[in-house]
Order: C-alpha cells, then structure tokens, then sequence
C-alpha cells in the first residue's frame, strides 16, 4: 500500500497543505494514491510536538493511539533496569513504543492485525536507526502466533472505545484478558496501557499501576505485573521524571484547611488518580495542607515558597474576594493585572461569558490564576 509513496511526495504534500490548498488541488498535485498521501502530511503536521522527529510514517488514527516520545523513552528506561533481553508489542500500531522498547533489548517483535500499521511502523523502525525487530502482519491473539513468540514480556496497548459510562478491560481491543489468555503459558510479565479511569479493583492481577503526567496533564496509566512491579502504585512526572511510590508504612500527615495560606502547591493529576496524596506531602521540604480537591486539580497550601519537580506548579496567593466575576474584576484592575486564567469548574456555555467579564479592561503584563473555594476566588500569581 506503501510502496509507490515516497518520502519526497509526503514531504510535499505537507508543504501544499500548510499553504492551504484545497482537496482538488491536492489531488490534481499529488496524483495517485492522494488521500493517503495527504493523510500522512496532516498526521505528520498535527504530531509536531509529539515525536522528535517530523519524518515518522503513521495516518491520523495512528498518531492518536500513539505513544508520546517522552513517555516511551521513560517506559524503555524502566524496562532496561529489570535486565530484560526480549519483548513483544502485540498490538504495536505505528511502533513508538516498541521502538524505544527494542533500543534497550536485544530481541522485539512487532504485531498487528493491520497491514498499513505494520509498514508504518516498519518505516519508523528505520527512520530512529532500530533493526532488531521482527514484524509480523496477524491476529496477535491467534494460537499459531502466540506459539511463534519468544519473548520475555508481553506488552500490549489496546484501542479504546468510543467514551463510556465506565472503562472495562474487556471493552479494549485487544482486551488484555484475552491477551494474558493468549501469552500466559510462556510468561507471567505482561506490560498494559490501560485507561487512567478504568478502577483498579476490575484488575484481575497482582502488580503495579503507574499513573503518569506530560507536560502538567495526566497521559497514561501503565500496569505491570507482578515480575515488573516495584510497588503497589506509583505517579510519575514527566519530563522532570519524578516518581512517587506508594508506602503503607508512612505515617498518615494529610491534614485539611479552608484558609489558603502565602502559597498554594497544585498536586499532579497521576498522583490523585493513585492515591499517593500522602507520600506526595512527605517528599515536600515543607510543612502543606489540602485546601483543594476536585476532578480536574488538587491544591495544597502553606506559608513558605516551593520548588519542587513532585508539584505540577506553585502560587503565590495575592487576594481572596467574593467569587462574583466583577469582584474578581475589580480586584484584578486595582492591582494591575492583564490577563486572567481561570482555574475552576464552569459548565461550558458559561466559560467565556464569565471569562469575559472577569477580564474586562484589564491592562498590563501581570497573569492571575483564579480558583473557587466555595463561595469565595483565592487570586494567585504563578512563580
């Protein structure tokens, strides 16, 4: 399917659209297989801040599924640190994963029932340099394929359906029940992505779930089994790379407050989601209390200034007024502030009209966060 589009033509089908030309031009252009030609471009376009390269082969369903180049190259660290020698994807899509996996092993093997995803991630393959994978076009769950596979860990990155009023394992595709069914006559280390969502309890094994955040918002949750576990649970931030672990021997400091102190310390989503909220507040070189817990953000305060890479970000607080947009206006105008960045939870239709008026005649180069503590805006300034 590959095979008459080259490199050149993809690059120029990128050039064509980032001048905005039409279908019909694109077509008339680029000729045979057009769409396909065109689909590449958009999907390279679009993966500009995902990988580090911008020559990766892959269509738009592809980038979606795939592994973010920063967390596949945290996730081949770890794997290398168990002395691994081997490892299958067995649903490896346009390769990212498998890719970073297969630099520090000496053996991979990439499957997937989709032909155009197993070129793609043939192609990728060799444009970061890696030639000791083994790429194989099938149903990764089929017996003769299972058989056929030699590999110390199986790691498997199931599609997603469409949202749902809960994630199941058995929803994914491949779900990994079948995949353990399919490999677990030939080995007990399996490596899941799984839905941060999805309840630890609908798990059926013992092993380790790693929340990750990228970049300030939570990416992944990655299980292990047993044989790879190093705890229970565990939040990783990336790209700082800090790790939480879960401890059930540490003394319980969680403390709540209503009163916001000097400073307000928002707490990573990955250590929410694995409840780590009380190792989180040992690792800090000071004393913090929870002021703050909702979906989309957990605050912690206290009366001292921190930098630390286990905090998604550090607030000074500057003002607590009634939380009435044209109080926080007011207040915004009198000690000079510009801009507004709204840090609560406000159906949508309501959004920018709130915003709207929080920001009118504002000026000057000063941001303010503002957040909601019942009936009151905590105004904060980012350090």
């Amino acid at each position: 399917m590959l095979e008459k589009i080259s490199e050149e033509k993809v690059r120029e089908a990128v050039e064509l659209i980032r001048r905005g030309l039409d279908e019909r031009k694109l077509r008339a252009r680029l000729g045979e297989d057009w769409e396909l030609i065109a689909e590449i471009a958009r999907a390279r376009i679009k993966a500009r801040d995902k990988f580090s390269r911008d020559d990766l082969w892959m269509d738009l369903q592809g980038l979606r599924y795939s592994t973010h180049e920063e967390v596949a190259k945290y996730r081949a660290r770890r794997l290398k640190e168990f002395g691994v020698k081997s490892i299958a994807d067995v649903s490896c899509g346009i390769g990212i994963q498998l890719i970073f996996y297969a630099m520090n092993v000496e053996r991979a093997y990439g499957i997937d029932i989709d032909p155009l995803k197993v070129e793609f991630a043939r192609r990728n393959a060799e444009k970061y340099g890696v030639s000791n994978i083994e790429f194989i076009n099938a149903d990764s769950l089929s017996p003769e394929i299972a058989e056929k596979i030699d590999a110390e860990v199986i790691f498997s990155d199931p599609a997603r359906p469409p949202e749902m009023p809960e994630r199941r394992l058995e929803d994914l595709l491949p779900s990994p029940l079948e995949v353990y069914r399919a490999y677990g006559r030939k080995t007990d280390a399996f490596i899941f992505d799984l839905p941060p969502q999805i309840r630890r309890e609908r798990v059926p094994w013992k092993g380790e779930f790693e929340y990750i955040d990228l970049f300030g918002a939570l990416n992944r949750l990655t299980f292990y089994t047993e044989p790879l576990a190093r705890a229970e649970r565990s939040a990783v931030i990336l790209p700082a790379g800090a790790r939480v672990e879960s401890d059930p021997n540490l003394e319980n400091i969680v403390e709540w407050t209503d009163e916001p102190g000097e400073y307000l310390y928002e707490i990573p989503q990955s250590v929410d989601y694995a409840d780590l909220i009380n190792e989180l507040l040992h690792l800090l070189p000071v004393e913090a209390r929870m002021l703050l817990r909702e979906k989309r953000r957990v605050l912690a305060t206290g009366d001292e200034e921190i930098r630390s890479p286990y905090l998604k970000r550090t607030y000074r607080v500057v003002g607590i007024v009634p939380f009435h947009p044209v109080r926080i206006n007011d207040f915004l105008r009198k000690e000079g502030f510009g801009r507004a960045t709204l840090r609560i939870s406000v159906p949508d239709g309501e959004y920018w009209r709130f915003r709207k008026r929080v920001e009118a005649n504002l000026s000057g180069e000063r941001r303010a966060f503002v957040f909601q503590l019942g009936d009151r805006a905590v105004i904060a300034e980012g350090l």
